[in-house]
């Protein structure tokens, strides 16, 4: 990984906050304590930043840390059928494939998932005030919670606790669906 590329998005990532705050390089240098010069060169991806210096830079300007470091999001993105990161599952043949992580400040996963039928994939539950809806795509499932799933066909839509142990079984091949993991 080239070396630069930090610097570059936090450059980017110091230029964008302080243009979305409204605030001046001597204004947001003044309440971070540190120097203008400094919070210059960091703007121009030029200098070496302590922890300390962008923690600092952060409670000035109200951001997470992590603001930082991961560049912004394009509005438009696209991810075509078989492109995503897939995890699989040991106990059944299921694989679920994120689509689009949750964004800074807000808690949402988006799934796509390809199920055969078999054994059921039965999930332990999740972080508390865990919702998940599901859309089935194609095919048809068992899905829900573990004491009293659902059968959905295409275009189903079914949302339940994700805090409790649930389960997702295909009941034909080709079972597809996007699912939404969201946390309050």
């Amino acid at each position: 990984m080239d070396s630069k590329a930090p610097l570059d998005v936090i450059a980017g990532s110091l230029r964008r906050e302080r243009a979305r705050a409204g605030l001046s390089l001597t204004e947001v240098a003044r309440r971070a304590g540190v120097a203008k010069s400094t919070l210059s060169q960091l703007e121009s991806g030029t200098g070496n930043p302590s922890v300390e210096t962008l923690w600092a830079l952060c409670v000035a300007l109200e951001i997470q840390f992590a603001d930082l470091l991961d560049p912004p999001r394009p509005k438009v993105q696209v991810i075509r059928a078989n492109e995503g990161p897939a995890i699989y599952s040991e106990h059944a043949d299921y694989s679920a494939t994120l689509v689009a992580s949750c964004p800074p400040k807000a808690r949402r996963d988006i799934y796509r998932i390809v199920v055969a039928p078999g054994p059921g994939r039965e999930s332990e539950p999740h972080m508390p005030g865990t919702v998940e809806h599901v859309v089935l795509s194609s095919g048809r499932a068992l899905i829900g919670p573990t004491i009293e799933p659902v059968e959905l066909h295409p275009g189903d839509y079914i949302a339940y606790p994700g805090d409790l142990p649930h389960v997702f079984k295909a009941l034909t091949k080709d079972t597809s669906a996007v699912l939404i993991s969201e946390t309050s």
